[in-house]
């Protein structure tokens, strides 16, 4: 039998290599922003266009190479970082494999200028699929220029797996705010479609933070800072008040690498135990430094892995750090059993058949204030509301018996004797009931018809303000009434976006809204779906929105949060699959409306509604991300339950 096995081609073996280093655009920034980083660089600037698939290019005033170097620094293992086994664990480096130039060379046309400060000229590199097409002396400044090209340009099938500008700008966004929050003594920019999103003067940490993630964090900053011999802990963390819904500002560097660990995030949060809304999460940016010889950051190519050798003592010690700087800020709850709280003394009422001593008494300003007060609530047996009559939000509270007769001595004194027919007027206010609502009839034949008879059993009943209890005639139907207002928003606004003509309602006065440049450049990339959804705003400034209109039935909110909870959702649930972005938009502004009214309290009318609703979308039984809306108990999985 012949020989089978052989050594696979250098190209081939680059492009598998590449797999693992280069999975999209923001690899090769964080690769090129590394490899400046390393290089001593006290400027760096970083170019991008169409969202990196065109271009992406690093300029930095680093050290430089000389020609030998340029040619050796795209070769698979070639790097100056490490010389031996020793080498692997004291690294202080950010790159030490000696891939990156060589994976990134292998699926792109790569240009490289650089000159050491020595020397009077540079170098020029020509490079298309690892193949150095040239190699010339040039004239160039002092460090390091890396412009890659036409990213995966000769592997069609991995460029059609990239998503959308907005994701792909947004995973860019993410890399170069890593590596400048870990670097604030060097000065970034960064220019995206030749408009600069970023431009970041070395300065403090806390400098940096402001200017990458924006002004809202300039009040809700607090240091956090811990030394032990085995581990150092500095940074800063957010009051409560500044957690989001979205774990997006989170950042842990350990020996200034940027990690990412589900058990250290774990610490803080267990630092912040009883201070967070639910759902919400804090803000951090937290630095460890450790001997390099207690962990391994050789677990995964991408290096945001890392293993400790001691993990307990370090989870022990970070969550230790940032319950201290909470209780240093008084953010921790506490008592103040020292202040002066000056309660109002508190009078008792009088009584009617109460004598009065004087014309003061009776005429004091309290006095009848509280007279007053007494006289317009009812008794307490009054006020207690028929546990067993239906309640409703919308019902027009009954008139008392003390009313009825105020109302009558009022209408005597007009020389009126007719009083009007107070219960009738209220009677002709109420909702109309539920056998005057007309059910839309549905073309899915699977799904149950509703009882339409008199009488309690064709009520339906909310549960815990989260459910919708409704008779059917086969048995009982629950309904989750959250995801069905998502079903029914999510149609609602799939055809708006198909019209191009989604309703809007003007706000009265213009509001301005101010995003972080990453949320920034998301907003610009689904403009267009959203104007189409129904808001209105324009460029107003620096990262900055003038809010003119939103759509029609979005409830009256802060519009920071509408717009920052919409682009978070359309980020992070994208689905598996690669959906359109009208597609996605409409996903994320139903699931973002939606969420907006969980555990309503809901009257009948609404309850009513909400169902009749659900039953006229085309796909009434599941949310557009698949989960169930509704449940059907059968009458024979009923009696089953009561029978032994």
């Amino acid at each position: 039998m012949a020989d089978v096995i052989q050594l696979l081609p250098e190209y081939l073996a680059n492009q598998i290599a590449a797999g693992e280093v280069v999975q999209r655009p923001a690899s090769v920034v964080k690769e090129l922003l590394e490899n400046a980083v390393d290089a001593g660089a006290s400027q760096v600037q970083l170019i991008i266009k169409d969202a990196g698939k065109q271009l992406v290019q690093v300029v930095d005033n680093g050290a430089g190479m000389s020609p030998t170097d340029a040619r050796m620094s795209l070769e698979r293992h070639a790097t100056s970082k490490i010389r031996s086994t020793e080498d692997l664990f004291r690294i202080r480096t950010l790159g030490f494999r000696g891939e990156a130039l060589a994976s990134i060379a292998a699926v792109a046309q790569l240009e490289l200028r650089t000159k050491q400060r020595e020397y009077d000229t540079g170098t020029l590199l020509l490079v298309e699929g690892s193949q150095v097409m040239s190699q010339q002396p040039v004239a160039c400044p002092d460090g390091t220029s890396i412009a890659v090209k036409n990213l995966f340009y000769n592997v069609p099938a991995r460029r059609n797996f990239l998503k959308s500008n907005a994701v792909e700008m947004r995973h860019i966004l993410d890399e170069f705010q890593h590596v400048a929050l870990a670097n604030p003594q060097t000065t970034f920019s960064l220019y995206q479609n030749e408009l600069e999103v970023f431009n970041l003067p070395a300065g403090k940490l806390s400098q940096r933070i402001v200017a990458l993630l924006g002004n809202g964090y300039k009040e809700q900053l607090a240091a956090c800072e811990e030394v032990t011999p085995f581990i150092t802990v500095k940074g800063f963390i957010g009051k409560p008040e500044s957690a989001k819904k979205s774990r997006g500002d989170q950042f842990f560097f350990v020996n200034n690498r940027f990690i990412r660990s589900a058990y250290l995030n774990h610490a803080v949060l267990a630092a912040y135990e009883g201070l967070l809304p639910r759902d919400t999460h804090p803000f951090y940016v937290l630095f460890l430094e450790l001997d390099p010889k207690t962990i391994d950051i050789n677990v995964h190519p991408t290096k945001t892995e890392i293993k400790f050798e001691d993990e307990k003592t370090v989870y022990a010690i970070v969550r230790a750090a940032v319950k201290q700087s909470l209780g240093i800020h008084n953010m921790a709850p506490s008592l103040d059993f020292e202040g002066d709280v000056n309660f109002a003394p508190i009078r008792p009422l009088r009584s009617s058949g109460a004598s009065h001593n004087s014309f003061s008494d009776e005429y004091r300003p309290d006095a009848l204030s509280a007279a007053a007060a007494q006289a317009a609530s009812p008794s307490p047996r009054e006020r207690q509301p028929d546990r067993f009559a239906p309640q409703d939000r919308n019902l027009p509270p009954r008139p008392t018996d003390q009313a009825k007769r105020d109302l009558e001595d009022f209408y005597r004194s007009l020389g009126q004797t007719a009083l009007p027919d107070v219960e009738a007027e209220a009677t002709d206010t109420l909702p109309p009931s539920d056998d005057e609502l007309v059910m839309v009839e549905t073309a899915n034949p699977e799904l149950p018809l509703r009882e339409n008879q008199s009488g309690p059993g064709s009520k339906v009943i909310q549960v815990h303000q989260q459910y919708v209890l409704v008779p059917v005639k086969s048995g009982v139907m629950l309904i989750d009434q959250l995801a069905a207002r998502e079903r029914i928003l999510y149609e609602q606004y799939a055809q708006a976006l198909e019209r191009e003509s989604g309703a809007s309602q003007t706000l009265l006065f213009p509001r301005t809204v101010t995003f972080s440049p990453a949320d920034f450049a998301v907003l610009r990339e689904v403009t267009d779906s959203l104007h189409a959804l129904g808001f209105r705003f324009t460029e107003f400034g620096p990262h900055t929105i003038a809010v003119e209109g939103i759509p029609a039935d979005v409830p009256a909110r802060d519009e920071k949060e509408l717009f920052e909870g919409l682009i978070e959702q359309f980020r992070t649930h994208a689905g598996p699959v690669k959906l359109d972005r009208r597609e996605q938009m409409a996903r994320a502004l139903a699931r973002r409306v939606a969420s907006g009214a969980a555990s309503a309290r809901l009257s009948e009318v609404e309850m009513n509604a909400l169902v009749d609703r659900l039953f006229a979308c085309a796909v009434p039984g599941y949310t557009p991300d698949g989960r169930k809306t509704l449940v059907l108990l059968e009458l024979d999985q009923l009696q089953a339950f009561f029978t032994r």
